[in-house]
């Protein structure tokens, strides 16, 4: 018997009047950080530079000059056109709890002065899958970009096309690429901004064919898993695979961008490459 006896851990219950809700843990490093501290840090950790999700309307705000943000295709929603067993309650459930219409807002602003329409993806919302209304929400805007000469940008954070809606989702690749052709045709710019995850059908489409490809920090951006490439190719990936750190030395994406520069960097890049006006 030792002469020394540990003493046992004391348990200690949470007590009642907790409120819950009040600290993350950060996926990458580990540690506990106040709600409070990680908005107010633009929900980055300080410790590790991990770049969380961000809900579109927050972004917005970080993005828009005060005031000038108009929102476009207010009450647009998603139908039900191959009578997928339980997706209207699926799409009305997350209305309510996410108050978006769809996994996409768009609309007007103007960006360290110059004008521009944005369209940026909630992951909160079905994954940000892309079906029906994503795809049109997007080509309204784009279209909209040609008839009032303002630069696009695109705010990518996606599971890829919504199987839910099976071919009319595929579609929308075809049809935000087209609205994109468009756009240049019109000499007007689109600035892509790549967040975590950016994947699937949205990957394949219009988040990688920028004028500028933008990413965030460590976000993933591909097409598959990591999991499917492998068991489909039969080879080990390389270090870092489909992380936007590999995607920028492989030659996908221009720059990666710290969150609190994006807005100095978007205003720069539209400065430079919006044609000048008479």
């Amino acid at each position: 018997m030792g002469i020394f006896s540990k003493p046992l851990l004391q348990r200690h219950d949470r007590r009642e009047d907790m409120p819950e809700g009040l600290w993350i843990k950060c996926s990458d490093c580990g540690a506990m950080i106040h709600v409070l501290e990680l908005k107010q840090n633009l929900y980055v950790c300080q410790t590790c530079q991990n770049h969380f999700l961000m809900e579109a309307r927050e972004r917005i705000a970080l993005l828009a000059d005060p005031g000038s943000f108009e929102e476009t295709e207010l009450g647009l929603i998603s139908a039900n056109p191959l009578g997928f067993h339980g997706y209207a309650e699926k799409t009305a459930a997350l209305c309510e709890k996410t108050g978006l219409d769809d996994a996409v807002v768009t609309g007007r602003l103007t960006l360290c002065g110059q004008p521009a329409m944005i369209a940026v993806m909630d992951f909160k919302y079905f994954a940000g899958s892309m079906g029906s209304v994503v795809g049109e929400k997007i080509t309204r805007a784009l279209e909209m970009a040609v008839a009032e000469r303002r630069g696009a940008i695109i705010v990518s954070a996606s599971s890829g096309a919504r199987m839910q809606e099976g071919m009319l989702s595929l579609m929308q690749m075809a049809k935000t690429c087209a609205a994109l052709a468009r756009l240049a045709e019109a000499k007007l710019p689109f600035i892509s901004v790549l967040t975590h995850p950016t994947t699937g059908g949205v990957t394949a489409s219009f988040a990688t064919i920028g004028d500028v490809n933008l990413a965030e920090p460590k976000c993933m951006i591909g097409f598959a898993g990591p999991r499917v490439v492998k068991e489909t190719t039969h080879q080990n990936l390389p270090p870092g695979f489909q992380t936007a750190e590999f995607m920028l030395e492989h030659g996908l994406i221009d720059a990666i961008v710290q969150r609190n520069e994006l807005r100095d960097t978007l205003g720069k890049l539209l400065a430079f490459m919006l044609p000048a006006t008479a």
